[in-house]
């Protein structure tokens, strides 16, 4: 199990942290940028490209999500609610996915890098 990235809950809030340095995210971000010079994967491009994956993806997910990024995190809330708490849930599942699949996040941005509106 990884530990780069989790729900939290914070006052009325369920979140997600992200932690872009962690060892995995940061070398796949290395192989990402490689594969398209904007896709510099700090806090900041990662909720680019969060938002641009998730509208083509899982659309509802981005109902709701506030991003709160940072150059070596990224943190997105959303008011707490039961159905909030499955969609962070969901976001974190999706990150992983995208963390732990090298190659699918590397063609991801090697093909679609000039749709997404990094920082």
């Amino acid at each position: 199990m990884t530990d780069y990235v989790s729900v939290f809950q914070y006052e009325n809030n369920v979140g997600i942290s992200f932690d872009v340095e962690a060892e995995k995210p940061f070398h796949v971000g290395e192989q990402m940028n490689a594969a398209h010079e904007m896709a510099y994967m700090n806090g900041y491009n990662w909720a680019a490209l969060l938002d641009w994956y998730l509208a083509q993806r899982e659309p509802a997910l981005l109902e709701g999500l506030e991003h709160d990024p940072e150059a070596g995190s990224y943190a997105g809330y959303y008011l707490l609610s039961p159905e909030n708490e499955a969609k962070a849930a969901k976001v974190v599942e999706l990150i992983r996915a995208l963390v732990e699949n090298e190659a699918e996040a590397c063609r991801l941005v090697r093909e679609h890098g000039d749709e997404i509106e990094w920082d």
